[in-house]
């Protein structure tokens, strides 16, 4: 059967390249049953500028591989008043448990959510280690998975698919991992090394990646084509969304945003290079900085480090405020280049406080170049650690159903 194209409403995303034309098709309709939550075909057809027949065709091979349902007693909206009624249809219920991981330098947040997103598990347990060799990384992902599948139905074997997130520069197509803070080691197919170990797929991808999907499903992105998502913890992150699809770059390293240089021969960052916009705004990179500037004196945490600057210590306030500088330069530079919606700065709230401050933001508009129009929305989000999980299941389960789909037409 020919495949028709259609509106941008449930589209392939990055996630199923490489699907023929039908496979895409079949994503893009599922895709928009969980957008709409229920839809007749009619409203399928109406949505996707399809053919009633060709979507009547693909909703059989959907129903038939278990990836959706007909609801029984649904109230359409704009139902027919004469005639045959149209017959509403959902996502499957209770199939396909997908796990979403943040690996983090402290704990390991992991959620589980079934296909149409619902939360049915979650667990946040401690990580012996901030960096840790590739097989010790996989043997706490497996145990925490474990001890979460404790809660289901089967265990393991329940799951569909998990999707990791992590700092770093990751080939998510690949499931490749470059370089992370996370791994004593570079160049791990640490997508692989979990599936020897798996009944499932298993999918890796940058954490910021995973903070902008998140936004996109959940959060301040929802409606928008066009914003960029801002991490700051430990280190400094960046998640593009360009016409509504994430962008990763050729090689899967873009949008660095961190690793971006902000002073020639600067402070040197945990990347192993110099001048990083990271190693002036990362929390590892401030309590340094901070450390040096008051004589070596032990500061624990960025909380520490600002309730010491607002009790008037003029060297704690120099590093807020050099850091504060160099944030709103590569703000500035963000949107000279993106011209975005909206910029989303996401962090616990004290790690990011002193970075979005009337004084930054007017440094960021005095670095902007000007055009008689207003400046993108900057707003913050603070996210922990299990929803940043929500964004790793949530991009798991756009990889699994792009696997489901391809595999309904062997």
């Amino acid at each position: 059967m020919k495949e028709e194209s259609g509106a941008a409403i449930g589209r392939p995303v990055g996630e199923a390249a490489g699907l023929d034309a039908r496979a895409a098709t079949r994503l893009r309709v599922l895709n928009c049953v969980r957008q709409s939550g229920e839809a007749s075909r009619t409203d399928i057809a109406a949505a996707l500028k399809l053919s009633p027949a060709t979507v009547t065709f693909v909703t059989s091979g959907l129903m038939a591989g278990g990836l959706i349902e007909e609801v029984t007693g649904s109230d359409l909206p704009e139902a027919a008043k004469r005639g045959r009624p149209r017959v509403a249809l959902r996502l499957s219920k209770g199939r396909y448990h997908i796990a979403g991981i943040k690996v983090g330098r402290t704990q390991m947040s992991i959620l589980v959510l079934d296909f149409d997103g619902q939360e049915v598990a979650h667990r946040t347990l401690p990580l012996a280690q901030a960096c840790m060799t590739p097989d010790a990384l996989v043997a706490a992902i497996l145990d925490g998975v474990g001890a979460v599948c404790e809660d289901l139905d089967g265990g393991v074997d329940a799951l569909a698919g998990i999707s990791v997130g992590l700092p770093g520069l990751v080939d998510a197509p690949g499931r490749f991992v470059h370089w992370s803070s996370s791994l004593t080691r570079r160049n791990v197919e640490l997508g692989a090394m979990l599936e020897q170990h798996l009944p499932c797929a298993a999918f890796v991808e940058n954490d910021a990646n995973l903070v902008a999907k998140a936004e996109q499903l959940f959060g301040e992105a929802r409606g928008l084509n066009n914003f960029l998502v801002v991490t700051v913890e430990y280190g400094v992150g960046l998640g593009i969304v360009l016409d509504g699809r994430l962008y990763r770059g050729e090689r899967g390293c873009g949008a660095e945003f961190g690793h971006t240089k902000v002073a020639l021969n600067g402070a040197s960052c945990q990347c192993g290079q110099h001048g990083c916009l990271e190693a002036y705004v990362g929390s590892y990179a401030l309590l340094r900085r901070a450390s040096v500037a008051m004589g070596n004196c032990e500061i624990a945490t960025v909380r520490d480090l600002v309730q010491i600057a607002s009790s008037g210590n003029a060297a704690a306030q120099r590093v807020l405020d050099e850091a504060g500088q160099m944030f709103a330069l590569g703000l500035s530079n963000l949107i000279n280049l993106f011209d975005p919606e909206r910029i989303i700065l996401s962090g616990a709230e004290h790690r990011i406080a002193h970075l979005h401050s009337e004084k930054v933001l007017a440094q960021v508009r005095g670095n902007v170049v000007r055009v008689d129009a207003p400046l993108p929305d900057i707003r913050v989000h603070n996210w922990d650690d299990l929803k940043w999980a929500r964004g790793a299941a949530a991009m798991g389960i756009e990889h699994v159903s792009a696997l489901k789909v391809r595999r309904l037409g062997k």
